[in-house]
Protein backbone atom coordinates (compact mmCIF):
# COMPACT_ATOMS: atom_id res chain seq x y z
CA UNK A 1 0.00 0.00 0.00
CA UNK A 2 2.86 2.33 0.86
CA UNK A 3 4.53 1.74 -2.52
CA UNK A 4 1.23 2.34 -4.28
CA UNK A 5 0.75 5.67 -2.50
CA UNK A 6 4.30 6.69 -3.30
CA UNK A 7 3.75 5.90 -6.95
CA UNK A 8 0.58 7.99 -6.93
CA UNK A 9 2.46 10.90 -5.40
CA UNK A 10 5.23 10.56 -7.97
CA UNK A 11 2.72 10.52 -10.80
CA UNK A 12 1.06 13.63 -9.38
CA UNK A 13 4.39 15.41 -9.33
CA UNK A 14 4.88 14.65 -13.02
CA UNK A 15 1.72 16.46 -13.98
CA UNK A 16 0.22 19.87 -13.31
CA UNK A 17 3.62 21.58 -13.23
CA UNK A 18 3.12 25.03 -11.69
CA UNK A 19 6.52 26.66 -12.15
CA UNK A 20 8.98 24.48 -14.07
CA UNK A 21 12.55 24.46 -12.83
CA UNK A 22 14.11 21.93 -15.20
CA UNK A 23 14.06 21.50 -18.96
CA UNK A 24 12.04 18.30 -18.58
CA UNK A 25 9.48 20.08 -16.38
CA UNK A 26 9.21 22.87 -18.94
CA UNK A 27 8.54 20.28 -21.65
CA UNK A 28 5.81 18.78 -19.45
CA UNK A 29 4.29 22.22 -18.75
CA UNK A 30 4.27 22.93 -22.48
CA UNK A 31 2.30 19.71 -23.12
CA UNK A 32 -0.11 20.38 -20.26
CA UNK A 33 -1.00 23.76 -21.74
CA UNK A 34 -1.94 22.09 -25.03
CA UNK A 35 0.39 24.40 -26.94
CA UNK A 36 0.92 23.88 -30.69
CA UNK A 37 3.91 22.09 -32.19
CA UNK A 38 7.28 23.75 -31.58
CA UNK A 39 7.57 24.56 -35.28
CA UNK A 40 4.42 26.66 -34.89
CA UNK A 41 5.24 28.47 -31.64
CA UNK A 42 8.98 28.61 -32.48
CA UNK A 43 9.91 27.61 -28.90
CA UNK A 44 12.46 24.78 -28.96
CA UNK A 45 12.85 23.27 -25.50
CA UNK A 46 15.94 21.13 -25.03
CA UNK A 47 17.19 21.81 -28.56
CA UNK A 48 19.96 23.88 -30.07
CA UNK A 49 17.86 25.02 -33.03
CA UNK A 50 19.97 27.12 -35.38
CA UNK A 51 17.57 28.49 -37.99
CA UNK A 52 16.08 32.04 -37.81
CA UNK A 53 13.02 32.93 -35.75
CA UNK A 54 13.36 30.72 -32.71
CA UNK A 55 13.45 30.80 -28.92
CA UNK A 56 15.11 27.93 -27.14
CA UNK A 57 17.02 26.34 -24.31
CA UNK A 58 19.50 23.46 -24.22
CA UNK A 59 22.39 22.09 -22.20
CA UNK A 60 25.86 22.09 -23.70
CA UNK A 61 27.52 18.68 -23.65
CA UNK A 62 31.06 19.99 -23.23
CA UNK A 63 30.57 22.53 -20.43
CA UNK A 64 27.29 21.41 -18.88
CA UNK A 65 26.08 25.00 -19.07
CA UNK A 66 22.49 25.84 -19.89
CA UNK A 67 21.94 28.21 -22.79
CA UNK A 68 18.83 30.31 -23.39
CA UNK A 69 18.79 31.91 -26.82
CA UNK A 70 16.80 33.77 -29.41
CA UNK A 71 17.51 33.46 -33.12
CA UNK A 72 16.34 36.74 -34.62
CA UNK A 73 14.67 37.16 -37.98
CA UNK A 74 17.99 37.82 -39.68
CA UNK A 75 19.49 34.63 -38.23
CA UNK A 76 21.68 36.36 -35.63
CA UNK A 77 21.63 34.60 -32.26
CA UNK A 78 21.17 36.59 -29.05
CA UNK A 79 22.13 34.74 -25.85
CA UNK A 80 19.79 35.52 -22.98
CA UNK A 81 21.59 33.34 -20.43
CA UNK A 82 24.53 30.92 -20.39
CA UNK A 83 25.58 29.31 -17.15
CA UNK A 84 25.20 26.40 -14.70
CA UNK A 85 21.87 27.47 -13.11
CA UNK A 86 19.21 25.33 -14.80
CA UNK A 87 16.32 26.80 -12.77
CA UNK A 88 17.27 30.35 -13.75
CA UNK A 89 17.71 29.39 -17.39
CA UNK A 90 14.37 27.59 -17.51
CA UNK A 91 12.62 30.52 -15.82
CA UNK A 92 13.91 32.92 -18.49
CA UNK A 93 12.32 30.90 -21.30
CA UNK A 94 9.25 30.05 -19.21
CA UNK A 95 8.46 33.74 -18.65
CA UNK A 96 9.06 34.53 -22.32
CA UNK A 97 6.76 31.70 -23.39
CA UNK A 98 4.00 32.90 -21.06
CA UNK A 99 4.43 36.43 -22.41
CA UNK A 100 4.17 35.18 -25.97
CA UNK A 101 1.03 33.19 -25.14
CA UNK A 102 -0.52 36.38 -23.71
CA UNK A 103 0.52 38.34 -26.81
CA UNK A 104 -0.99 35.73 -29.12
CA UNK A 105 -4.26 35.72 -27.17
CA UNK A 106 -4.37 39.53 -27.24
CA UNK A 107 -3.83 39.46 -31.01
CA UNK A 108 -6.69 37.00 -31.45
CA UNK A 109 -8.94 39.07 -29.17
CA UNK A 110 -8.21 42.20 -31.22
CA UNK A 111 -9.02 40.36 -34.43
CA UNK A 112 -12.28 39.04 -33.01
CA UNK A 113 -13.24 42.49 -31.71
CA UNK A 114 -12.54 43.99 -35.11
CA UNK A 115 -14.61 41.31 -36.89
CA UNK A 116 -17.46 41.86 -34.47
CA UNK A 117 -17.34 45.62 -34.97
CA UNK A 118 -16.94 45.31 -38.73
CA UNK A 119 -19.92 42.95 -39.05
CA UNK A 120 -22.26 44.84 -36.72
CA UNK A 121 -25.50 46.22 -38.24
CA UNK A 122 -24.36 49.77 -37.54
CA UNK A 123 -21.05 49.22 -39.35
CA UNK A 124 -22.74 47.57 -42.33
CA UNK A 125 -25.18 50.46 -42.59
CA UNK A 126 -22.35 52.97 -42.38
CA UNK A 127 -20.42 51.15 -45.11
CA UNK A 128 -23.44 51.20 -47.42
CA UNK A 129 -23.73 54.94 -46.98
CA UNK A 130 -20.01 55.37 -47.43
CA UNK A 131 -19.98 53.40 -50.67
CA UNK A 132 -22.68 55.68 -52.04
CA UNK A 133 -20.61 58.75 -51.19
CA UNK A 134 -16.90 58.08 -51.37
CA UNK A 135 -15.78 54.50 -51.89
CA UNK A 136 -12.23 55.21 -50.82
CA UNK A 137 -13.19 56.37 -47.34
CA UNK A 138 -14.05 52.87 -46.19
CA UNK A 139 -10.56 51.68 -47.06
CA UNK A 140 -9.03 54.45 -44.98
CA UNK A 141 -11.44 53.73 -42.13
CA UNK A 142 -10.58 50.04 -42.00
CA UNK A 143 -6.88 50.78 -42.32
CA UNK A 144 -7.05 53.17 -39.38
CA UNK A 145 -8.75 50.58 -37.18
CA UNK A 146 -6.24 47.91 -38.09
CA UNK A 147 -3.38 50.34 -37.57
CA UNK A 148 -4.52 51.12 -34.05
CA UNK A 149 -4.62 47.46 -33.17
CA UNK A 150 -1.47 46.10 -34.83
CA UNK A 151 0.70 45.70 -31.76
CA UNK A 152 0.65 47.15 -28.27
CA UNK A 153 3.89 47.49 -26.29
CA UNK A 154 4.99 44.50 -24.24
CA UNK A 155 4.90 44.80 -20.48
CA UNK A 156 8.40 45.50 -19.23
CA UNK A 157 11.48 47.69 -19.33
CA UNK A 158 12.42 50.06 -22.18
CA UNK A 159 15.70 51.94 -22.60
CA UNK A 160 15.36 55.25 -24.44
CA UNK A 161 17.93 58.05 -24.54
CA UNK A 162 19.75 56.96 -21.38
CA UNK A 163 16.50 56.67 -19.42
CA UNK A 164 14.51 53.63 -18.35
CA UNK A 165 10.78 53.35 -18.88
CA UNK A 166 8.29 50.68 -17.89
CA UNK A 167 5.04 49.87 -19.65
CA UNK A 168 2.06 48.08 -18.15
CA UNK A 169 -1.69 48.06 -18.73
CA UNK A 170 -1.72 50.98 -21.17
CA UNK A 171 0.48 53.31 -19.07
CA UNK A 172 4.13 54.41 -19.23
CA UNK A 173 6.41 55.07 -16.25
CA UNK A 174 9.78 56.82 -16.11
CA UNK A 175 12.57 56.25 -13.61
CA UNK A 176 14.25 59.27 -12.03
CA UNK A 177 17.37 58.90 -9.86
CA UNK A 178 15.91 61.24 -7.23
CA UNK A 179 12.16 60.57 -7.30
CA UNK A 180 12.18 56.95 -8.44
CA UNK A 181 9.37 55.68 -10.66
CA UNK A 182 6.56 57.99 -11.75
CA UNK A 183 3.86 57.93 -14.39
CA UNK A 184 4.71 59.71 -17.66
CA UNK A 185 3.25 60.32 -21.09
CA UNK A 186 6.43 58.93 -22.75
CA UNK A 187 8.07 60.49 -25.83
CA UNK A 188 6.27 60.00 -29.13
CA UNK A 189 9.32 58.30 -30.64
CA UNK A 190 9.27 55.68 -27.87
CA UNK A 191 5.55 55.05 -28.23
CA UNK A 192 5.71 54.87 -32.00
CA UNK A 193 8.76 52.61 -32.24
CA UNK A 194 8.59 50.84 -28.88
CA UNK A 195 10.00 47.58 -30.28
CA UNK A 196 13.30 49.32 -30.99
CA UNK A 197 13.74 50.25 -27.33
CA UNK A 198 12.31 47.18 -25.58
CA UNK A 199 14.78 45.57 -23.18
CA UNK A 200 13.03 42.87 -21.17
CA UNK A 201 10.00 41.92 -19.12
CA UNK A 202 12.36 41.05 -16.27
CA UNK A 203 14.48 43.33 -14.10
CA UNK A 204 18.26 43.10 -14.31
CA UNK A 205 20.66 44.67 -11.82
CA UNK A 206 22.84 46.07 -14.60
CA UNK A 207 20.08 48.62 -15.30
CA UNK A 208 21.33 50.52 -12.25
CA UNK A 209 17.80 51.52 -11.22
CA UNK A 210 15.16 50.42 -8.71
CA UNK A 211 12.93 47.53 -9.66
CA UNK A 212 9.60 48.71 -11.02
CA UNK A 213 8.06 45.63 -9.38
CA UNK A 214 8.91 47.19 -5.99
CA UNK A 215 7.17 50.48 -6.76
CA UNK A 216 3.64 51.41 -5.72
CA UNK A 217 2.59 51.49 -9.39
CA UNK A 218 3.27 47.85 -10.12
CA UNK A 219 0.24 45.67 -10.76
CA UNK A 220 0.47 41.89 -11.01
CA UNK A 221 -0.19 40.68 -14.56
CA UNK A 222 -3.76 39.53 -15.01
CA UNK A 223 -2.60 36.51 -16.99
CA UNK A 224 -2.15 33.75 -14.42
CA UNK A 225 -0.60 30.37 -15.07
CA UNK A 226 -4.07 28.91 -15.60
CA UNK A 227 -4.61 31.45 -18.41
CA UNK A 228 -1.64 30.02 -20.30
CA UNK A 229 -3.61 27.06 -21.60
CA UNK A 230 -4.10 27.09 -25.34
CA UNK A 231 -7.25 26.14 -27.21
CA UNK A 232 -6.84 24.04 -30.32
CA UNK A 233 -9.32 26.35 -32.02
CA UNK A 234 -6.96 29.31 -31.55
CA UNK A 235 -4.59 30.21 -34.36
CA UNK A 236 -0.98 30.81 -33.32
CA UNK A 237 0.80 33.17 -35.71
CA UNK A 238 4.53 33.29 -35.00
CA UNK A 239 4.99 35.87 -37.77
CA UNK A 240 3.38 38.40 -35.43
CA UNK A 241 6.16 37.91 -32.85
CA UNK A 242 8.92 40.48 -32.46
CA UNK A 243 11.92 38.89 -34.19
CA UNK A 244 14.07 42.01 -34.39
CA UNK A 245 14.89 42.67 -30.74
CA UNK A 246 17.41 40.69 -28.70
CA UNK A 247 14.67 39.25 -26.49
Amino acid sequence: MMDENNNMNNNTQKTNIKTPRTIEELKQWYKEKNLPDENTTRFFIGKNYKKPRAFGIYQEEDTGNFVVYKNKGNGVRAIRYEGPDEAHAVNELYLKLKQEIANQKARIARQEAYKKQYNSPEAKKARRKTRLKVGGIITLFIGAIIGLNILLPNRGYYHYRNSYYYYQSGSWYLYDDYYGWDRTSAPEELKKNHNDYYDSSNYDSYYGIDRFEDSSYYVEPSSSDSDSSWSSSDSWDSSSSDWDSDW
